[in-house]
């Protein structure tokens, strides 16, 4: 146990200084594309971060995700066009909204189980899609582009992608901590035995409702932070945001990384849109080699990237 906390802990400092060289190395190779992309992995990696704490620990396989990154990247375009401009503001606005959203439509998911609450939260995160669709002051389908970024104590400093990057790279390690932190607590012990036996844990006293339903806004919450995060790389915001394809692709960065692992849900978003960039470059049918190369992993890993390379080492 204390051994494999021991290597939890090296892996997470050797990914995180890995991330923080990034625009260094970007810098050296003159290739400034790499922290654009980079930072948009970060904000991935945020919202399959969020994902994995209920889907890896609770259980939960939540397929609108989706809805609280178009949340976080709409408060935004909200604020923004409103004149509030500041990311504080952003940030908190954002998380009140998602966590709420979190809170309504957990409260009601979480009476089901098995594949009706994979649906349920899929006809709620299509309800959210649809609702921006129709906000015509917003664009609408097209969405809306961004005026700037951001702005931190009133000054723009993340016009500067980098400043930008090691901001999303900040949030990403804080949140991975959090999470970290609540798994590890007496918290995270009961959320995750209600994943195993519900019927158990009511029995010994505990109430799987409220522990799930906690869980969940705290996720939903997490997932808008990305979306702020992913609508000042982009600058730009769109109800595409929060389609329902979004949503499976955030479920299969989970389990490409290994569900119930917090690092492996960073490697698996990180590796998911590394193979995007570099298969799309060789071909336009690059989604059938990337799928082939999931179905791989999982058939000969079911703990995904993380189980391999456990493997090797044993």
């Amino acid at each position: 146990m204390i051994r494999a906390l021991r290597q939890r802990r090296v892996a997470a400092t050797l990914l995180f200084l890995a991330f923080a060289l990034l625009p260094i190395i970007a810098a050296a190779a003159g290739d400034p594309y790499l922290v654009i992309v980079a930072t948009r992995i970060l904000a991935f990696a945020i919202a399959a971060l969020a994902l994995d704490l209920i889907l890896g620990y609770g259980g939960m396989v939540s397929f609108g995700h989706a809805a609280y990154l178009g949340i976080g990247a709409y408060s935004v375009a909200i604020l923004s066009g409103a004149g509030v401009t500041d990311l504080g503001a952003h940030l908190a606005a954002a998380v009140v909204a998602g966590a709420l959203f979190a809170l309504l439509t957990g409260a009601i998911s979480l009476r089901t189980r098995g594949i009706y609450f994979i649906m349920i939260t899929l006809a709620f995160a299509q309800m959210a899609y649809f609702f921006f669709v129709s906000l015509s002051a917003y664009g609408g389908d097209d969405g809306v582009t961004l005026a700037a970024r951001s702005t931190v104590l009133g000054r723009d400093w993340l016009r500067d992608d980098r400043v930008l990057y090691y901001t999303a790279l900040a949030l990403l390690v804080g949140l991975y901590l959090l999470c970290v932190a609540i798994t590890g607590s007496r918290f995270g012990r009961v959320l995750t035995g209600t994943r195993e036996n519900p019927v158990r844990m009511e029995a010994v006293g505990f109430t799987p409702f409220r522990y799930q339903l906690t869980a969940f806004v705290i996720s939903g919450a997490m997932t808008a932070v990305a979306g702020v995060m992913l609508a000042n790389q982009a600058s730009y915001v769109s109800p595409a945001f929060m389609n329902w394809h979004r949503s499976g692709e955030l479920v299969v960065m989970v389990v490409l990384g290994g569900i119930g692992n917090l690092l492996g849900a960073i490697a698996g978003a990180t590796l998911a849109l590394l193979l995007e960039e570099w298969l799309a470059v060789l071909t336009d049918h690059w989604p059938l080699i990337f799928g082939t190369l999931l179905i791989l992993v999982v058939m000969f890993s079911r703990d995904g990237l993380t189980g391999l390379f456990r493997g090797r080492r044993g």
